[in-house]
């Protein structure tokens, strides 16, 4: 059978050799890129791509294609044009590049894409949709109606590069005996998942206040899981205040470990990650982690909502957890005050609420 030529990775009509690929934040964001970079390398395998992000979530990129290299940088020591241009002239003497693909469109990578141009080099960038956020956000007049994923947008980018993707992505240890990361990772975190027990992540934190279910509630959710038997409780999170919290969760309840407490980087999260039956997670990058796994998620969402375009790779639609409110959404990112004042959206969802989907998977 033949195969269709744009989706083969055939099509390759300015042909390019070297693609620089840049997403510098936020973490979630940089998640959503995986699947799709992934992708392209294994649809153009002739074809060298290089990301460039920050140097807090290089190590994001685990298990890699042989033609992926990522490079991490502190944006700080590029600032301003000057600093771009330095930052344009170190890349082309190691990478050699002839294609840029922006994936964030901030002010930084604007003068950059500027930069490229100007050498020559085909740019291409993500739309976001700004103006279709904007309308589905707004407090009056609302239009509530689903807009395209994230990671359709970087598709799209790469596509106006010549470069059409189609999914070859199945997850970051698909290669790994069971789709699997090696206990052995996270050894001097737990012991290896024994027959029988059932393992339950929670991520109950997220930047803004908007996305964060109340602590308080969430305390009964991890109270309930704890009380079983054979369910053992990973809380996932990081910061001064996060570490207190979830420390005093996993002090008071049996079977409870946190994870907050040490720095333990992206691989052995990930790892311990793929061997939970279910993720609890808000609108925030503990969502994309566990979806990069293959790990069922229940998501918890309240001014933000799925329709913006981030919802989890591959997350069902059943497993999410939202109240049908006509003032959400009221932002894209869960970083402005809530109108009502109240956080209803949050608070209005029960514990048991929540519980039912997790044990869906139990």
């Amino acid at each position: 059978m033949q195969r269709n030529k744009e989706n083969s990775g055939e099509n390759n009509p300015r042909g390019v050799k070297s693609v620089l690929l840049t997403r510098f934040s936020a973490l979630g964001d940089v998640a959503m890129t995986v699947p799709v970079v992934y992708s392209a390398c294994r649809c153009y395998p002739d074809v060298r791509f290089t990301m460039v992000t920050r140097r807090s979530m290089s190590s994001l990129f685990i298990n890699t294609p042989e033609n992926l290299r990522v490079i991490a940088v502190n944006t700080e020591d590029y600032e301003g044009v000057s600093g771009l241009r330095r930052l344009l002239r170190e890349l082309q003497d190691e990478v050699h590049f002839d294609a840029y693909i922006d994936l964030h469109d901030v002010l930084r990578t604007k003068v950059f894409a500027l930069l490229c141009r100007l050498k020559g080099i085909p740019v291409t960038v993500i739309r976001k949709g700004r103006k279709g956020k904007r309308a589905l956000t707004r407090r009056r007049n609302k239009l509530l109606l689903p807009l395209i994923s994230t990671r359709a947008r970087y598709r799209q980018a790469f596509h106006r590069m010549g470069l059409p993707v189609e999914n070859r992505f199945e997850g970051l240890f698909a290669s790994a005996p069971g789709g699997k990361g090696d206990p052995a990772v996270f050894a001097h975190v737990t012991a290896a998942k024994q027959p029988g027990e059932r393992w339950v992540g929670i991520a109950p934190f997220a930047k803004h206040e908007g996305k964060i279910y109340p602590p308080e509630m969430m305390e009964e959710v991890v109270k309930a899981l704890s009380n079983r038997g054979d369910t053992r409780v990973f809380l996932f999170g990081g910061g001064e205040r996060e570490r207190e919290v979830l420390g005093d969760w996993a002090a008071r309840y049996p079977r409870v470990t946190s994870l907050a407490e040490n720095r333990l980087g992206f691989p052995v999260e990930l790892a311990l990650a793929s061997w939970l039956d279910v993720m609890v997670s808000m609108d925030s990058a503990n969502m994309h982690l566990a979806s990069l796994v293959c790990t069922p998620v229940v998501s918890v969402w309240g001014a933000t909502h799925p329709y913006c375009g981030f919802k989890g790779w591959r997350q069902k639609e059943a497993d999410i957890v939202q109240l049908p409110m006509t003032c959400r959404p009221c932002s894209v990112f869960g970083n402005k005050p809530c109108h009502r004042g109240d956080y209803q959206c949050l608070r209005g969802i029960q514990p048991q609420q929540i519980l039912s989907r997790v044990e869906c998977y139990l």
